[in-house]
């Protein structure tokens, strides 16, 4: 696939301002609310693995609504220390899959924790543990469309709560530095963490690679790649719900969360990228913390020019290792 977006040139200057509804902080402030009355960890059992220099507990929390979530919990073998933590953020139709998948993070030295996606998991990689109680809302089969025509019954709401209280469950885990945690994610991942980021004021850093919803109003007008195409097939079925759905998409616009970050980051695009077109990933990029007085200036961008969503794989992250590593202290 060529290069399909904006010229390098233009996306380095592009700043798409969203249409932000007037009450999304609102909205989101008393999402968490709700969530917040329900105590995070619920419980954290040690489970065997194989691997002789990593310890890893099974972690169930409290996400949206008290709903219990299921996690991944690792951390270096026999270091006792606090340590800097790691929440990463599942692709779209990932679940957590099995615990040995993803040590890059442990082997770094950090704590690592690996959110669930609730009702997800069924579309790659090992499957996943957490069932979405709340699914029922008109919508398609898909998450990117479940709850669409309404911002409160939308599946991404309840994601993005998901991740923000892993936030939580994770500093009250033993061996976490809870001043030090980086939330880190791909595609859809990616966007969990910029979201995360926009909503968490003390989050130590945010690492994002491709990451989905952001720019979304420009990325159904470019690709039918899912997750967009996925939309895009059910208002090609339901004609007339294009203005709740547009409406329902920008409380959980990625760039809207981005205007609000204070955070470090650190980014990452492929340009021939269909899936999650760079021109959202810029746009989130040159508007980080624009909103926020507090917002730390420590940013970067990485752009792969030959590569899709793939992005830049093993290349970006050592990157990231490198980055992060500088960015905590360690």
């Amino acid at each position: 696939m060529p290069a399909f977006d904006l010229p390098p040139s233009e996306l380095e200057t592009h700043r798409f301002l969203p249409e932000e509804p007037a009450d999304f902080d609102e909205f989101w402030q008393n999402t968490l609310k709700d969530a917040a009355q329900y105590d995070a960890l619920v419980s954290a059992d040690p489970v065997g693995t194989g691997l002789r220099l990593t310890e890893t507990w099974d972690v169930t929390f409290r996400g949206f609504a008290g709903d219990p979530v299921r996690a991944w919990y690792s951390r270096p073998a026999g270091v006792r220390e606090p340590l800097p933590a790691v929440v990463e953020y599942a692709g779209y139709g990932r679940g957590r899959g099995l615990p040995h998948e993803r040590l890059t993070w442990v082997n770094a030295g950090y704590a690592h924790l690996l959110m669930d996606n609730r009702g997800q998991g069924d579309q790659y990689g090992n499957g996943g543990a957490t069932p979405d109680p709340h699914a029922q809302a008109p919508g398609g089969p898909g998450p990117a469309v479940r709850g669409l025509r309404a911002p409160r019954d939308y599946h991404y709401r309840r994601l993005i709560t998901d991740a923000v209280r892993a936030v939580t469950a994770l500093r009250a885990l033993p061996g976490v530095d809870a001043g030090r945690i980086a939330a880190v994610g791909n595609s859809q991942g990616g966007g969990l963490a910029l979201a995360v980021a926009g909503l968490l004021p003390d989050l130590a850093a945010v690492l994002v690679t491709a990451p989905l919803l952001c720019g979304i109003r420009r990325a159904l007008d470019l690709t039918d790649a899912g997750p967009y195409g996925e939309i895009a097939a059910y208002l090609a079925v339901h004609r007339g719900a294009e203005q709740a759905a547009h409406r329902t998409l920008s409380y959980v616009e990625g760039v809207s969360f981005a205007r609000r970050a204070q955070a470090p980051a650190h980014f990452g695009t492929g340009l021939r990228d269909t899936v999650c077109p760079p021109s959202g990933v810029y746009a989130a990029f040159n508007r980080y913390g624009e909103l926020s007085a507090g917002a730390d200036p420590r940013r970067e961008i990485h752009a792969y020019p030959f590569n899709g969503h793939e992005g830049g794989e093993a290349e970006q992250v050592r990157r990231q290792l490198l980055w992060l590593a500088g960015v905590l202290g360690g």
